[in-house]
């Protein structure tokens, strides 16, 4: 089954009672038992719901993973997937990742005990470095948000397997649509579903996927300990969303590196980032290990007050920190998204006050590049 058949028919394909062919909203939170030890396979909402299943089975299959949990948030998904891991072990985390992970790695795990070393996963050489023999894991996103750096999946995967470290991969970027880090040798893959999988500024989730079925069931037993259930309206939501998601990424890449190549051309631009140009330093691994570039493009004006006075002038684009979705949204990184990284260390990064973040809709591309021409002038 190809991928846009997966998309549509993937998974628990609608109601066998019923004949709907859409899996029903299960608004329920507990569930009758022939006797006390014995049920139809579901006790108790927070442990198991059939419509999160059906969501569950579904992302499993479109990540080839062999078990799936959903979450009410994407940081939901990341901190269970985190809490796998004990006092006193430690975590190789990426430098660039979504400012909501970096703090709550930082500011919250680091209280519990968790370690972790920052590095640019770009770089082979400085994972290796970072590995001690207290590592338990690499925790990457690719391409970064909001720089659109391109890590080796299958290159960090092979030294993760050599030094016995689990490799967690945020695919919520690239979606299941343009690239598959459990085929690449990772271990775990998450998503903030709220983005591209929802796709219409509709739903908060997260999505956890386990390369194999004992890893899920691990992450399954923290889930369910913690409580960080996605409920079943969302989980259908999401399940809806998630059937365009093919012809939307098409779209938006589609959109994304027709404005790219314009941005290319305007002056009072110091640096356009996309992973689809052929400038970007790692062009060549993004064709290799994925299917597609994606529909996020920075780029940078040079200061605070010209990245304000082109935010204030647009009509199409919508200012919010939210990416993934049908309409285009714009935000500054550096105060959004971003904002809880110390100055210093965004500096360092490469995150400047000017850097501007498209997510691209799939409005039509000429009134997208006139709005912009008329926020540049």
């Amino acid at each position: 089954m190809r991928i846009k058949t997966r998309l549509i028919h993937g998974g628990i394909d609608g109601d066998p009672h019923t004949g709907a062919v859409s899996v029903p909203i299960f608004q329920v939170s507990t569930y009758s038992m022939e006797a006390i030890d014995k049920h139809k396979g579901y006790e108790y909402s927070r442990t198991g719901n059939p419509t999160r299943h059906a969501l569950e089975v579904y992302m499993a299959e479109l990540e080839g993973g062999a078990r799936g949990c959903a979450f009410a948030s994407g940081m939901a998904a990341t901190s269970t997937v985190l809490s796998l891991f004990n006092n006193g072990d430690h975590i190789i985390v990426g430098d660039e990742v979504y400012g909501g992970t970096y703090r709550v790695v930082s500011s919250v795990f680091s209280r519990l005990g968790l370690e972790a070393t920052f590095v640019d996963t770009t770089n082979l050489e400085n994972i290796e470095k970072a590995i001690q023999t207290n590592t338990r894991a690499i925790f990457l996103e690719t391409p970064t948000n909001p720089l659109l750096k391109i890590s080796d999946i299958a290159a960090i995967a092979e030294m993760a397997k050599a030094n016995g470290l689990r490799l967690i991969v945020d695919n919520t970027f690239m979606t299941p649509y343009w690239q598959n880090p459990l085929e690449l040798g990772a271990d775990i893959v998450l998503h903030s579903a709220t983005k591209y999988l929802g796709g219409h500024s509709d739903v908060l989730a997260g999505i956890a996927v386990a390369k194999d079925q004992q890893l899920g069931e691990e992450i399954h037993y923290v889930q369910n300990a913690i409580g960080s259930v996605l409920g079943p309206q969302d989980s259908w939501l999401l399940l809806r969303g998630a059937k365009t998601l093919g012809i939307r990424m098409e779209e938006h890449e589609t959109n994304a590196r027709t404005i790219a190549q314009w941005l290319s051309g305007k002056s009072g631009i110091s640096r356009v980032i996309y992973p689809g140009l052929e400038n970007h330093p790692q062009f060549e691994l993004a064709k290799k290990q994925s299917r597609g570039f994606g529909g996020m493009i920075s780029f940078d004006v040079g200061n605070a007050e010209k990245a304000d006075e082109v935010l204030s002038k647009l009509k199409y684009y919508k200012i919010a920190v939210s990416l993934g979705a049908v309409e285009s949204l714009i935000s500054v990184p550096a105060r959004t998204t971003h904002a809880s990284i110390p100055a210093e260390r965004r500096q360092e990064l490469g995150i400047t006050d000017g850097l501007i973040r498209i997510s691209v809709g799939i409005e039509d591309v000429e009134d997208l590049i006139e709005d912009l021409e008329q926020a540049l002038s």
